[in-house]
């Protein structure tokens, strides 16, 4: 299920682009790699990587938990559809009983 629920996130979500939020990480990015050497900035580099991923999973995680809401409500609509449809039913069936000139008994 989680496979279906990627291929859609996949197919209807499209992240925003954001351009002066990548141009100010393109700028830190350029004065970190001048003032570190390459080990610190390796590491820095793995600390974005990690991050990115959190980003992208919390993303998908919030689409799926999201969809799931979403056909909860839709199955309580559709329950509470048919309890109303199956009252008005029986209000029209006792009411078309007492209209016909027949007692009722109880």
């Amino acid at each position: 299920m989680n496979k279906l629920l990627k291929d859609l996130y996949d197919c209807f979500y499209f992240p925003p682009e954001l351009p002066a939020q990548k141009q100010e990480i393109e700028e830190c990015h350029q004065a970190l790699i001048e003032v570190l050497e390459k080990p610190e900035r390796r590491l820095v580099l793995q600390i974005i990587d990690a991050k990115d991923r959190i980003v992208e999973e919390t993303s998908i995680d919030s689409f799926i938990s999201g969809f799931a809401l979403a056909w909860r409500i839709s199955a309580e609509l559709n329950q509470y559809e048919k309890e109303r449809s199956f009252s008005r039913y029986t209000a029209k069936r006792s009411g078309a009983l007492s209209m016909s000139g027949k007692e009722e008994t109880k």
